[in-house]
C-alpha cells in the first residue's frame, strides 16, 4: 500500500482546541463577571462544554446552521432569549479570549516538515471553512495544505463516507492512497476507515487501550507518523507546494 497524501483534522489534531477553549473560556467568563453561578470555573467550562457538544451535533444534522448553533450555545449557556445581535456580540468577545492562546501542538511542525516532501497534505474538519481557514493562516500553516474542505460548506460532516470522500476528490486519489489523522476514535478514526482510507488516531492522552481506537493505527505522537506513513525523511527536503 503506497499512501500519497494525508488529510489532516484540525481541532485537537493539529491545534490545540482543548487548552484553547478552557483557557479563553475561562477568561471571558471572569471578564463578563460569570463565574459566582458556578462552584468552580471547571464546572462552568464543563457546563459551557456539554452545551456545545449538544448544539454541534444539531449543526452536524443539518439542523441548524454554523452561525444558529453557536447563537444557541450562548442562549442556552446564559439561560436567556437574547437576539442575534446580542448572541452574536458575546459569541465575539468569547473569540478575543480564546483566539489569543491558541497554539499548535509541538509535535506538528516537525510532523509536517518531515512528510512536507513525501506526501501532499489537505485539512477536512468538521467546522467551516471561515473559521479553519482564518485559524490556519493565524497559525503560520496554511499554505502547507493543497485544499482545506469544512463540513459547512461540504454539507456532509465526519463521520460520514461522503466527507473524507470529498477530500479524497479534491486531491484526486483514490481512498486506499490517502491517510485520514484525527483526535477521534469514531468521527475521525472509524469515520475514515469505513470510507476505504488509512486511518490515524492521534491519541496524545494515551486515553485509548490497543485495539480500541478503530483506526486501526493509533499513535501517541505525530512523530510516529512519518515511520507509519513509509515516509523518506532522511533528506529532510522542503515541500515544493505552495
Amino acid at each position: 500500500m503506497s499512501i500519497r497524501a494525508v488529510v489532516w483534522d484540525v481541532d485537537d489534531t493539529l491545534f490545540d482546541y482543548s487548552t484553547a477553549d478552557r483557557l479563553g473560556m475561562r477568561a471571558h467568563l471572569a471578564a463578563e463577571g460569570l463565574l459566582d453561578g458556578y462552584d468552580s470555573v471547571e464546572q462552568a467550562i464543563a457546563h459551557w462544554r456539554a452545551i456545545t457538544d449538544r448544539q454541534w451535533a444539531r449543526f452536524a444534522a443539518g439542523e441548524v446552521s454554523f452561525d444558529d448553533q453557536r447563537r444557541d450555545r450562548v442562549r442556552v449557556f446564559l439561560g436567556e432569549r437574547l437576539g442575534d445581535a446580542e448572541a452574536d456580540a458575546w459569541f465575539q468577545r468569547y473569540i478575543a479570549h480564546y483566539e489569543a492562546v491558541w497554539a499548535l501542538f509541538p509535535d506538528v511542525l516537525p510532523a509536517l516538515d518531515a512528510l512536507a516532501a513525501s506526501h501532499r497534505h489537505a485539512v477536512l474538519s468538521n467546522s467551516s471553512l471561515r473559521v479553519q481557514d482564518r485559524k490556519l493562516r493565524v497559525l503560520d500553516v496554511h499554505d502547507r495544505f493543497e485544499t482545506i474542505l469544512c463540513a459547512a460548506e461540504l454539507g456532509v460532516s465526519k463521520p460520514e463516507a461522503g466527507a473524507f470522500l470529498a477530500a479524497c476528490a479534491a486531491l484526486e486519489l483514490p481512498p486506499h492512497e490517502v491517510a485520514y489523522v484525527g483526535d477521534h476514535p469514531e468521527i475521525d478514526g472509524r469515520g475514515a476507515a469505513d470510507a476505504g482510507l488509512l486511518s490515524v488516531v492521534i491519541d496524545r492522552a494515551d486515553a485509548y487501550a490497543d485495539g480500541e481506537a478503530p483506526g486501526p493505527h493509533r499513535i501517541v505522537s505525530l512523530a510516529e507518523l512519518p515511520s507509519l506513513l513509509g515516509a523518506d525523511t532522511r533528506f529532510g527536503a522542503p515541500s515544493t507546494f505552495g
